[in-house]
């Protein structure tokens, strides 16, 4: 392996910005906790964590049952 690489002629992924986008969400006190608790034992980040979450979600194509009131 080299010890050193040279980098000086390579280019920016330009699909880099479509593999993830930042936003801004709100979530229960309780939802961060949680993932935070997961991410230390897991030593993932607790973001990776939700959006892995989510991400199977997705995958799986689950959808919420919500039921207001009795």
């Amino acid at each position: 392996m080299r010890e050193h690489h040279d980098f000086s002629d390579s280019i920016e992924n330009p699909y880099l910005k479509d593999l993830k986008k930042s936003i801004t969400i709100r979530l229960g006190i309780d939802v961060v906790k949680y993932f935070k608790t997961m991410a230390k034992e897991t030593g993932i980040p607790y973001q990776s964590l939700i959006n892995l979450y989510l991400r199977d979600c997705v995958q799986h194509e689950r959808k919420l049952e919500l039921k207001w009131g009795s």
